[in-house]
């Protein structure tokens, strides 16, 4: 039998073997990916690349601008409509919920999280494009329904997961006697939760919207059913756009030589803008 003097030194060896694993993990990922896409950025042009406005591999003009300004569209509605939906819902969850509910609607809220991408991508594609498509004619808009709307809607949904975990266990993190004390002070219920209980769990909610952003912006196969996929700058909500990520899974089977690292010059600009996302979290919390 070991002593425990030197179990606990097997044990820090093992932590610190693992958490230089994800390091090195995230440092290769990196190291690839600029590494790579660094040549398409020279050949093509770092302003040309990102604001160029046209995107045709078979004469080697890439500019990925529509596709940037598809992928902010889309994950801004999915924030619009995912976001304080997911919030409220965990506040009920939280605060509201009768007992003989909670189990069913934490069950609901599991499965949702695990439901595949293509399962949402056959939904949007039988439910939310017939319904989004006969709405803009209604409008007087037109499409066939594979537009960013429809992307935003599914995206909204798929991201309500995330947000209503992450945020209800932040408030439910949130010390008891920060709740009692505002009732001594002559608080209602609802003037305790959203005034004392909210702000408290501020970073916590702040982080579950930064994952939702995450899991929209990355999000490919269910984007690439229902959006339309037209590398072009939309005009309204009702017509087809293509992001970053539909980018690089469409074309990706066949690119080759410049091709191929204009796409992972993409999956560059992709990574930055998580790391963007994070940044603006991290300046958040700091100020808090």
């Amino acid at each position: 039998m070991f002593s425990n003097a030197l179990n606990e030194k097997i044990m820090r060896g093992v932590f610190f073997a693992t958490a230089c694993t994800s390091v090195l993990a995230v440092a290769l990922i990196c190291f690839f990916l600029f590494s790579n896409g660094a040549n398409a950025l020279a050949e093509i042009g770092v302003f040309e690349f990102l604001f160029g406005t046209i995107w045709r591999p078979n004469i080697d003009i890439y500019g990925i601008f529509p596709m940037i300004i598809g992928s902010i569209y889309v994950t801004f509605g999915a924030i619009v409509i995912g976001v304080p939906i997911g919030i409220l819902t965990a506040i009920f969850m939280a605060f509201y919920c009768p007992t003989l509910f909670y189990k069913p609607l934490k069950i609901a809220t599991d499965i949702l999280a695990g439901i595949p991408s293509v399962v949402y991508g056959f939904f949007g594609l039988i439910v939310i494009v017939p319904l989004v498509k006969d709405f803009g004619r209604f409008l007087g808009m037109g499409g066939n329904g594979n537009s960013l709307l429809t992307a935003s809607i599914l995206l909204g949904i798929m991201i309500l997961p995330t947000i209503i975990s992450v945020t209800e266990s932040a408030l439910k993190a949130v010390p008891k006697l920060y709740y009692e004390g505002a009732l001594a002070l002559g608080a209602t219920h609802e003037k305790a939760i959203f005034s004392v209980i909210i702000p408290a769990a501020k970073s916590g909610i702040l982080a579950s919207i930064v994952l939702g952003i995450g899991r929209a912006i990355g999000e490919t196969m269910a984007v690439i059913m229902v959006a339309g996929n037209q590398a072009r700058i939309p005009s309204d909500i009702f017509q087809g756009a293509r992001t970053l990520t539909a980018n690089v899974v469409i074309e990706m089977g066949y690119a080759t030589g410049l091709h191929r690292d204009a796409l992972i010059a993409t999956g560059v600009v992709l990574f930055l803008f998580i790391l963007l996302i994070n940044g603006v979290l991290a300046v958040l919390n700091k100020r808090k």
